[in-house]
């Protein structure tokens, strides 16, 4: 056999190796993150629940998202919505709604303090006015069943939790976003590795945007929202803050009780993501170009080799792309989807690369992001560090 097709083959076998071993590890540490519908239910007394959601602009989904609240089956609960300087229909709404219901406490607000991000600042106005025991941080747009925080603050109660962040189904209207949420939260889900966010003597860390549910004696310890004033990733440095000041946290699967309506097209999933990309890796663009080859070389590549190669190499890259889309797709049932959504697996990859890399570049060409109609200088974003 020529060395160059020795060459090849032991590449390719290395490849395979290399892949199985990552995918191994994502699925294992999946493993150890219960689901929120298995929980049993807290045979103690309820403690009071806040809680709070920000607002901007949310006219399309904020009703099915406030309705949902309001359906919760939980007591004593303090439903606070905070309309952070819509300009669209959200606070008309959130008045029409709230006349339905004396829980539901709501704040408009009509201007932003300097070195502030608007939804870091609404979250704390509405924490200033929670009563509860424990503060549920939550979006606009996420649609709860009504028994989900039974589970979830049961479950927070029974293991002594300070903090319990939870993961939601994702509600996409195509194949194509559904496939591109499943390859963002593999990444994710890799680089932040949730599950060792339990274990005290690991750094790992985390927050999820759709669900932070903190005791409100430790959000007052941490110092409130103030110390992340400036990150546009402050659900994840949420829980840096908890995890780094000694308390106890720990992420669920919920995807059976909570839903989000993520990106609506493609072009929403560009922009939306404007704001987070450099943030998540504490602005460091080195890293993100490092990962965003290595996404290329490790996952996107074994889709071109199998049209490339041929004999025994081929069938390893075949192996290799298999594994690949049989761990994307029990991740997209994880996360309530379709397991036929990672037929895009490869599309979205290039354009999960496209993403970061568009969105990296831009930031710096911007000087900063823009968010919500509002522009933060990429300065002050890097000098609140964490």
């Amino acid at each position: 056999m020529p060395l160059s097709e020795n060459l090849l083959l032991g590449v390719s076998l290395l490849h395979l190796v290399v892949v199985a071993a990552m995918q191994l590890h994502l699925l294992l540490g999946m493993r150890r993150i219960r689901r929120v519908a298995t929980l049993d239910a807290y045979e103690g007394q309820l403690p009071s629940l806040s809680i709070v959601v920000a607002a901007r602009n949310e006219e399309r989904d904020i009703e099915a998202g406030l309705r949902s609240l309001m359906e919760l089956q939980y007591s004593p609960i303090q439903l606070i919505v905070v309309n952070d300087r819509s300009t669209d229909r959200t606070g008309e709404i959130i008045d029409r709604v709230a006349l339905e219901d004396s829980r539901v406490v709501v704040i408009h607000l009509e201007s932003l303090p300097e070195n502030w991000l608007g939804k870091n600042h609404a979250l704390q106005c509405g924490a200033e006015v929670a009563t509860g025991e424990y503060l549920l941080f939550t979006d606009a747009d996420v649609v709860f069943r009504p028994r989900a925080l039974v589970s979830t603050v049961s479950y927070a109660e029974t293991h002594s939790l300070d903090h319990l962040a939870a993961l939601p189904a994702f509600s996409m209207p195509t194949t194509l976003l559904e496939s591109f949420a499943t390859v963002f939260s593999v990444f994710f889900l890799s680089y932040f590795v949730p599950w060792r966010a339990k274990d005290p003597k690991s750094p790992a860390h985390i927050g999820i945007g759709a669900f932070n549910l903190v005791r409100r004696s430790v959000y007052e310890q941490i110092g409130r929202h103030e110390p992340i004033r400036m990150r546009p990733d402050d659900d994840v440095k949420l829980g840096k803050l908890i995890k780094n000041a000694g308390f106890r946290q720990e992420l669920v699967l919920a995807s059976s009780e909570i839903r989000v309506p993520w990106y609506a097209t493609v072009r929403e999933v560009v922009v939306g993501l404007e704001k987070n990309v450099l943030a998540g890796v504490d602005y460091r663009p080195t890293i993100l170009l490092g990962n965003c080859a290595l996404i290329l070389a490790v996952f996107f590549s074994p889709f071109v080799a199998i049209c490339v190669f041929s004999g025994v190499a081929r069938w390893l890259y075949v192996a290799t792309a298999g594994m690949l889309l049989l761990s994307a797709g029990k991740l997209a049932l994880d996360a309530g989807g379709r397991f036929w959504c990672v037929l895009w697996y490869p599309v979205t990859l290039l354009l999960f690369v496209y993403v970061v890399l568009r969105n990296t570049l831009l930031t710096y060409w911007r000087g900063g992001i823009q968010w919500r109609d509002q522009h933060y200088p990429l300065s002050q974003l890097r000098s609140n560090k964490l």
